[in-house]
């Protein structure tokens, strides 16, 4: 073996390693939330019995979708162009990809309200929100869109403080579930428990600025050197890579929340609210696959500009091996323990929702076992191609969920996530090898 291919598989070691470290802070910090979410869930549930969960669900449902579609993946920015100006000490330039990051994340937050009025005024009704309910949605999608967190975030990943990260995430089920037991005693309703979930997202976006800035220092340079959008200057693509990521997050994310809100209008609040609870379980049981990808993106990213092909591809073929592991056990885990935890958490009169719970439990595994295509595309500067491909798997999903919820209900929507998930994940799959097949020729 040559000295280059010794340093290469050295590098792809040590971004291994670094990514098992990374993930493993984000996964105890989400670990924590997984057990309190499993608490606040059953208060909520039992509080609010099927019906009301299920409008509970559909606000959540409409304030995550308009969040998906008006907000950006501005931490990538900020890893992907931040990236070489901290490693040349040029703090000031790299402030202003972070100041051009907040201004279109303030941007997303003005479009977020205006889009969260006009679909309750219209869509309200067919929800079965009433006016008071409406108003209370929209003041509740408003605090999700001013929490956006995606920048401050970017910045203690590019310093890699996944642990700072960590503990800012905490705060979310650390506060909803204060916030739940307190709605629980002083104000046992669907109001109550929103101010909760608005209270915990505000608290975590507090932490992670607070985060940010006081690790950032002054590396992160002069807040006053020059203008946010002379970023796009210094950046040659980052308006493209900006466009392609967001319309990739949104199309990747989309589908889960319009698959709710299609249930609701279909099969009302009830068939909504079983929907909501299998998919927010199956999502709970494999949220290694989101951890798994940030820190892979940033180590894709710093192999990718600063080592070999080689180095890039044996880090690849690791995560894979890691992903197809984590995607097996969390199915046996479902398969095991899915039945009784949720009977344990809702309560029998939610345990039809059972089949829901295998059905997208399974097909998040299997974006699971494809955790690192995604990323490898966008750090090779192929994300266009990464977002063609989002955007044949959802259509393809939102088609099946048309085709099959009116014939066979909410299995039917539940299903069209694993066909929509082997397609994606065949696509991503035959791009990914190639694109690391182009770099070693």
């Amino acid at each position: 073996m040559s000295g280059d291919s010794k340093r290469e598989l050295g590098s792809a070691q040590e971004g291994f390693a670094r990514i098992l470290a990374n993930t493993g802070w984000l996964l105890g910090g989400k670990g924590v939330g997984a057990v309190l979410s499993l608490a606040y869930l059953a208060i909520v549930t039992r509080t609010l019995g099927v019906a009301d969960f299920g409008r509970f669900a559909l606000v959540l449902s409409a304030s995550g979708l308009i969040q998906t579609l008006v907000s950006f993946d501005s931490w990538q920015i900020v890893v992907r162009y931040g990236q070489p100006h901290l490693a040349s000490g040029n703090g000031d330039a790299l402030n202003r990809v972070l100041r051009f990051c907040i201004l279109i994340d303030l941007g997303s937050a003005v479009a977020g309200g205006l889009v969260a009025g006009f679909i309750i005024l219209v869509f309200g009704p067919l929800m079965q929100l009433s006016a008071e309910m409406g108003w209370q949605a929209w003041i509740f999608c408003m605090v999700m869109m001013i929490t956006i967190r995606s920048s401050p975030m970017g910045v203690l990943r590019l310093f890699d403080r996944f642990d700072s990260g960590a503990f800012a995430e905490t705060m979310i089920p650390v506060g909803r579930m204060i916030g739940a037991g307190l709605a629980w005693i002083l104000m046992p309703g669907i109001t109550g428990f929103l101010i909760a979930w608005g209270a915990a997202e505000l608290l975590c976006a507090v932490s992670y600025w607070w985060l940010a800035l006081r690790l950032g220092g002054e590396k992160l340079g002069n807040w006053r050197a020059g203008s946010a959008w002379d970023a796009r200057a210094e950046n040659p693509g980052i308006v493209s890579f900006l466009t392609a990521t967001n319309l990739q997050t949104t199309l990747s994310s989309v589908g889960q929340q319009v698959a709710v809100l299609v249930v609701g209008l279909f099969v009302g609040p009830a068939g909504a609210g079983l929907y909501r609870l299998a998919n927010q379980l199956a999502n709970s049981l494999t949220k290694i696959s989101g951890l798994l990808s940030r820190s892979i993106f940033v180590e894709l990213s710093r192999t990718h500009s600063s080592h070999g092909h080689e180095a890039l591809g044996t880090l690849f073929r690791r995560t894979n091996r890691l992903a197809m592991i984590a995607g097996a056990a969390i199915i046996a885990l479902i398969l095991t323990i899915g039945h009784p935890l949720l009977g344990l958490i809702a309560g029998r009169e939610f345990l039809p929702a059972y089949p829901l719970l295998l059905l997208l439990g399974i097909a998040a595994c299997i974006d699971l076992v494809g955790v690192s295509y995604r990323p490898l595309l966008m750090a090779t500067d192929r994300a266009s191609l990464s977002l063609r491909i989002t955007v044949i798997s959802t259509a393809l999903l939102l088609g099946m969920q048309a085709a099959l919820l009116p014939v066979y209900g909410t299995v039917g929507a539940a299903s069209a996530n694993i066909i929509a998930a082997i397609a994606g994940f065949a696509m991503m799959g035959l791009a990914s090898r190639k694109a690391v097949g182009r770099h070693a020729s």
